[in-house]
């Protein structure tokens, strides 16, 4: 058994999306001074590898700890969308990728990760395919960029308003591409809130 790693690894300065409070992580407690550890962490929940739930964007009144494990939990699928600007459906996508995945999509941003043009020049899904996933219900669909798209956001209202869970910060995808068959763990913590950053992994024999 092969376990992958997706999640990026959270550091005091890890970079938030623009206009996000900034994140700190600091030990407060020392073992030689104390005679024990702690760190202390101030965050919110869109910061590093996460999942969005439905309140995010738009009224519903579901917390991301309201909803199943099971929705957390799947047969995973992974499409290499490097160099596109633009995510469109393509007509091959129609055997790829089966009802109830959870979709992974590489695109080789996550490369930025850490400059500025990661939070603003991210390549974005198209309505047309969000909805598409819609049809195929997709449990939830995950990226190595910041968000599936931008201001209006009508692809994240697409997925939400659909009951789809959105993924994002992820990391390590290309090391899937050659990989047949696998499942999803992406588990966010058990918090009353709109969304939550998550552990996520690959498991394939």
């Amino acid at each position: 058994m092969t376990l992958i790693d997706l999640t990026r690894l959270l550091l005091d300065d890890t970079p938030v999306f623009p206009g996000d409070s900034a994140m700190t992580l600091k030990q407060t407690r020392n073992l030689d001074e104390d005679g024990y550890c702690n760190h202390e962490l101030t965050i919110n929940m869109h910061t590093g590898t996460h999942i969005d739930g439905p309140m995010h964007m738009t009224d519903s009144r579901t917390f991301i700890s309201d909803m199943p494990l099971e929705r957390f939990v799947g047969k995973g699928c992974v499409l290499d969308v490097s160099g596109q600007r633009e995510i469109d459906f393509k007509p091959e996508y129609e055997t790829i990728v089966e009802e109830n995945v959870i979709l992974l999509l590489h695109t080789g941003h996550g490369e930025l990760f850490g400059q500025p043009q990661y939070f603003t020049d991210y390549p974005v899904l198209t309505e047309r395919f969000a909805e598409w996933l819609v049809r195929k219900k997709v449990k939830m669909v995950g990226f190595d960029t910041p968000s599936p798209d931008k201001d209006p956001y009508a692809v994240h209202l697409t997925f939400m308003n659909h009951g789809i869970l959105i993924a994002e910060n992820l990391t390590n995808l290309d090391r899937l591409l050659q990989t047949r068959s696998f499942e999803v763990f992406a588990l966010p913590l058990r918090i009353r809130a709109d969304a939550s950053m998550a552990r996520v992994i690959a498991r394939f024999a």
